[in-house]
């Protein structure tokens, strides 16, 4: 059910959202979690007056090889969450889904935080990346199924700013806890989080939409009031209620026949890829996840540290922070933007911007202008913060039908930490390749990646229509 006079939640309705949000800043805290504690994880920073903590070792030996294989395994996991979502979020709920997410990163953090060998440090990552996989595939679906339709899209950027709160808390954790002795506690804190989560879930209700497709009426209409108050006439799945909405995908594509869909069961992934008149809403979100991941954030946010720190050695510990503080800034504009400029619009900005900041950072490699990429760095961090990093998330629940939304976000987000792991691994390899061993050459990866931005997005907008 929706309303026509909420335009906003309830303060129980803003609690529930908090605790929605919770799986997207895990998500973020992880995504960052280990790179402030390298040094002291791996020994290279120890105490050799406290070799044991606790009866658990201040660090674990290990080569540079070994943990990036500890680091990199959260993706995999990330990527055996997301493809798995569909069926968990479709047989245990929005509300169970998120339980289990919290379940396996209160588990994982534990394991990570009290290994004492690379085998458990692995286990308890792969666990965490599976929670974090699963969260950021029902996130942006819990939140569209539970907003008021006034402020749907505004609430949507929220997930991608609580995975920009989680990265900046837990670096701003790192550089006090990156200690011999304390490097734990990052990964107790994690657990402890989703332990709370987890033990005040019965207090939270359902999805409205998903009570709704379950044909549970009374428990959707008990869920309703609490969430939005008194005011809930119309049902969120009534075709009469969003007759006057503009389709969000071209060739006729209609709100009312997507609604119409809306006790249907769910499908799976195979079914999907067999259905012709999913084919646009699937290729639009896997347009969209390929953008993002293509713009090569990740590899800019890696590669930042060695830029930046050229120009501001004396604070190079302190670049990550910054460049995650400017981050979470620049993504409060898009919360208030989102309505009055709309999807696409915002997300074409956005990319404007990257491709002109890509330019300026090869531009800047390539003349040994090192103050020129540090400044194109940030306005790049900046771009995707208002447009390519919230939209893609928002736009899953709003182009699917409700029937397929499961499926087309775990395809998606399967395909985004497929892409941000293949980014990771070709980036330093296919930099050294076409500078040719001149480190004057090594900003050409960038306008590599600009003309990859700019097709992906071409073909996004086509597909949209925002």
């Amino acid at each position: 059910m929706t309303s026509e006079g909420a335009h906003t939640f309830t303060k129980y309705g803003w609690l529930v959202c908090l605790w929605v949000l919770t799986v997207s800043f895990q998500y973020g805290y992880h995504t960052s979690a280990l790179n402030q504690l390298q040094a002291v994880l791996t020994c290279k920073i120890a105490d050799p007056t406290a070799p044991m903590y606790y009866g658990l070792p201040t660090c674990i030996p290990m080569s540079d090889a070994t943990f990036s294989v500890v680091t990199s395994i959260y993706t995999f996991g990330g990527f055996f969450g997301s493809l798995s979502a569909n069926i968990v979020m479709d047989r245990y709920g929005r509300k169970g889904a998120s339980r289990l997410s919290a379940a396996l990163t209160a588990a994982g953090s534990a394991v990570f935080g009290l290994s004492s060998s690379v085998g458990p440090l692995i286990l308890g990552r792969f666990l965490v990346g599976l929670a974090a996989g699963l969260g950021i595939c029902l996130c942006p679906i819990y939140l569209s199924e539970i907003a008021p339709a006034k402020i749907k899209g505004n609430l949507g950027v929220l997930t991608q700013l609580a995975i920009v709160i989680g990265i900046m808390f837990t670096q701003g954790l790192g550089f006090g806890l990156a200690t011999p002795r304390q490097w734990r506690l990052v990964l107790f804190i994690s657990s402890g989080i989703s332990i709370f989560q987890y033990f005040i879930s019965p207090l939270v209700v359902e999805s409205p939409s998903y009570l709704n497709r379950k044909g549970l009426v009374d428990q959707e209409k008990l869920a309703t009031r609490r969430l939005w108050g008194e005011i809930h006439r119309v049902s969120r799945t009534d075709p009469e209620e969003r007759d006057n909405e503009e389709p969000l995908l071209s060739d006729g594509d209609s709100a009312t026949e997507r609604l119409s869909t809306g006790r249907q069961p769910a499908i799976t992934i195979p079914q999907l890829f067999a259905s012709t008149e999913l084919r646009q809403p699937l290729l639009t979100i896997i347009a969209a996840m390929t953008s993002q991941q293509i713009s090569g954030i990740n590899a800019v946010l890696y590669y930042s540290n060695d830029i930046l720190s050229k120009s501001l050695p004396e604070l190079a510990s302190y670049v990550s922070l910054a460049i995650t503080i400017v981050n979470f800034f620049m993504t409060f504009p898009p919360i208030f933007l989102i309505e009055r400029v709309g999807r696409k619009q915002l997300i074409q900005l956005s990319v404007a911007c990257a491709l002109l900041s890509h330019l300026a950072v090869g531009y800047g490699l390539n003349s040994g202008l090192v103050t020129l990429s540090s400044i194109a760095i940030t306005t790049f961090v900046m771009s995707f913060a208002f447009g390519l990093g919230p939209i893609p998330f928002v736009i899953i629940p709003e182009v699917a039908p409700p029937h397929a939304v499961s499926a087309i976000s775990s395809v998606g987000l399967s395909l985004n930490w497929s892409s941000n792991f293949v980014i990771g691994l070709i980036f330093l390899p296919l930099r050294n390749f076409l500078a040719n061993g001149d480190p004057m050459k090594e900003g050409r990866i960038f306008y590599l990646f600009a003309v990859a931005l700019f097709s992906s997005t071409f073909w996004f907008s086509k597909l949209y229509r925002g």
